[in-house]
């Protein structure tokens, strides 16, 4: 099937993909799989060989702020399907072994070229401790894209992935290097203000950064933390 291009229309007719409602699938899930397929993003990820359209979220946002460096150490929290995960080992040179990423995730992940991943809960208290060891030191950047399971209540969902948030910002600081970066998912709301308060306590430079490959109608941002102060003395 041709590629429709990005503005959906030639010749001012819309070449959009309309999808039409099964007895077997939701008006909701209809309008999400007529939103992918004309995506082009998805598309992008598809014909670039990355694993989900959010591989270029971070590479917009590791271009803007280069936080990803050769031979670093990085952990990916919540890495499933792998695509920021295969995204940090292109740019650090994990392939050719400069570097370790490790993802881990409570879903089972496809093997993927330069990344180790670990099925397990990254809120286990025994988790920085274990990444520590695998990794051969602490982290130099922590990665989140992970978001709670949508309510449908847009204030309960905020709270609920606000609060996954600060615990991704915890484990980060149990795992960072002094120097260090952590970038995770966010949502637009207005609750978050503890949780950026903490963050400027503990790094030197908090901002926020919509990028571009963000869905236009999505609340979604992301939180970039560098400059991890490290433990207290």
């Amino acid at each position: 099937m041709t590629e429709p291009p990005s503005s959906g229309r030639e010749g001012g007719r819309s070449l959009k993909t309309r999808v039409k409602t099964a007895r077997k699938r939701s008006l909701s899930s209809t309008l999400w799989l007529q939103r992918q397929l004309n995506d082009p993003y998805v598309a992008r990820a598809k014909r670039e060989g990355y694993r989900s359209r959010a591989a270029f979220k971070l590479i917009e946002i590791n271009e803007r702020y280069p936080i990803l460096k050769p031979g670093q150490k990085i952990i990916d929290l919540g890495a499933a399907p792998g695509g920021w995960s295969q995204v940090a080992a292109k740019t650090i040179g994990a392939e050719q072994g400069r570097g370790r990423v490790i993802g881990i995730d409570l879903l089972d992940i496809e093997p993927l070229p330069g990344a180790e991943f670990r099925t397990m809960d990254f809120m286990d208290e025994t988790a920085p401790r274990l990444l520590t060891e695998w990794l051969g030191g602490k982290a130099d950047v922590v990665l989140s894209d992970m978001a709670a399971n949508a309510t449908g209540h847009k204030k309960t969902d905020h709270l609920r992935i606000v609060g996954l948030v600060e615990l991704a910002a915890d484990f980060a600081c149990g795992a960072l290097a002094p120097g260090g970066a952590f970038l995770a998912k966010v949502i637009q709301g207005g609750t978050e203000g503890e949780l950026l308060a903490r963050l400027k306590r503990e790094f030197a430079s908090v901002r926020h950064v919509k990028p571009q490959a963000s869905r236009a109608d999505s609340a979604e941002l992301y939180v970039l933390a560098t400059g991890f102060r490290g433990p207290p003395a």
